[in-house]
């Protein structure tokens, strides 16, 4: 909850208002007391916060927070237009400003674009769904291999909690487009990889599954990037000087995370009845054919961009919602090879038939590499940093209330379908 904080002007994604010794902007449908960005108390602050607020927020959809007229906080600040745009004077508080018509609902007053998108996702999940049940590769359906099946489930997941996010309109749906782009941005790569396994030993590889599973990938990224063009969330800005510490462990863990990939995560160890033992290991990423390869590499590639981009990201909550679609697929290949560890190794794996196998008595026990383990300490890492980006770092009081911490998203210049509607607390304008 916001303590000592008065808001005085609300739009479709974001409000402006006075707290103790600043002036900042909000997002409209967050309760956090943390500003966007803030300025000093003053006549230019003022002036400057308006500037701001007025060139970020979707035109036509400036309201007061309360009809009642109060004394402007400063003789110099003058009053402005009804319609402000950027670059306008900046009205005093209690001004009345002309709005749109107010809309509600998932889909009510949604951009043409945005529904676009979120029908695209829609379209991608189900036929994502479609292929777990015709064969994959070689014959085999994704749903017949829990190691495979599971990730699949949870990409599917986090693209459908996009489709959610982005019809639920607001700051909900710039979170939701970078969600589903995070998610997008890394899966590619292991799809890709699945087509190269294709590339390399033929067509005949190639089932229904697969071919279901790529165009459901292309749409999901389709309707992830329509999404966000409709609606930019926000963009890349410098990171304020208390936060270095934790961006740059941020980007440590993701360069950890991509290397770790890498190395062999499956171990195995073979013994027979004479009590002679061999330790295998298996998945190498750069063991693989060469199409396999850049599709392994893609991913390293783009877990590394991707959590860049997070940490670089204002408002820094949107970019945890980014951050959030590069885990989810890295943390589904942690849960696929737990799974595949408990599942009882086949001797046909390494070229022994189930005869000979009884014959001298072989057993295979299953396990997991150190990189395995270095790989999910850096994934933990990555968890906590999304966490750390939920929670705001500071007090409103605790920073100098002239730094701020960095752009907002910026909205749409225009939208044929009227503005997104949001809700509004009428609240007592503020006092000088």
């Amino acid at each position: 909850m916001r303590e000592n904080v008065t808001i005085s002007y609300r739009g479709a994604g974001y409000e402006i208002g006075r707290g103790e010794h600043f002036y900042g902007i909000w997002a409209a449908s967050s309760s956090q007391p943390q500003p966007l960005e803030w300025w000093p108390a003053t006549p230019e602050g003022w002036s400057a916060a308006w500037a701001r607020f007025t060139s970020i927020e979707t035109p036509g959809t400036i309201l007061p927070v309360g009809q009642a007229a109060a004394p402007a906080p400063f003789p110099a600040a003058s009053a402005g237009p009804a319609l402000a745009g950027p670059g306008s004077a900046a009205p005093v508080p209690g001004d009345v400003i002309s709005a749109g018509p107010a809309e509600s609902g998932p889909l009510f007053g949604r951009s043409p674009r945005v529904v676009l998108g979120a029908a695209l996702l829609a379209l991608g999940v189900v036929l994502g769904i479609a292929g777990l049940f015709p064969g994959y590769l070689s014959g085999a359906s994704l749903a017949q291999q829990p190691d495979q099946l599971v990730p699949h489930l949870i990409y599917l997941a986090g693209w459908a909690a996009g489709a959610v996010l982005i019809l639920l309109g607001g700051i909900r749906l710039r979170a939701g487009t970078l969600l589903a782009l995070g998610v997008s941005a890394v899966t590619f790569g292991f799809f890709f990889a699945d087509a190269g396994t294709v590339m390399a030993g033929g067509s005949h590889l190639m089932g229904a599954g697969l071919v279901l599973g790529l165009i459901g990938w292309a749409c999901c990224a389709a309707g992830s990037l329509v999404a966000f063009l409709a609606r930019p969330a926000g963009g890349c800005g410098k990171p304020l000087s208390d936060d270095m510490g934790p961006v740059v462990m941020l980007m440590l863990a993701a360069l950890g995370t991509a290397i770790a990939f890498a190395p062999s995560w499956d171990s195995f160890t073979l013994r027979n009845a004479a009590g002679v033992t061999q330790t295998l290991t298996e998945g190498n990423a750069f063991s693989n054919p060469a199409p396999v390869i850049v599709g392994d590499v893609a991913v390293m590639v783009a877990v590394v961009a991707v959590v860049a981009a997070a940490a670089l990201w204002r408002p820094i909550r949107l970019g945890a919602a980014l951050l959030a679609g590069a885990i989810i697929p890295m943390a589904a290949q942690a849960i696929s090879a737990l799974i595949q560890v408990s599942q009882t190794a086949s001797p046909a794996q390494f070229g022994v038939s189930a005869g000979q196998a009884a014959q001298i008595g072989l057993t295979i026990n299953s396990g997991l590499t150190s990189a395995f383990w270095i790989y999910c300490a850096f994934l933990v890492a990555l968890i906590a940093s999304f966490a750390w980006m939920l929670i705001p770092p500071h007090t409103a009081s605790a920073q100098p209330p002239g730094t701020p911490q960095g752009p907002p998203a910026p909205a749409e210049a225009s939208d044929p379908a009227g503005p997104e509607a949001v809700e509004a607390t009428s609240v007592p304008p503020p006092t000088p």
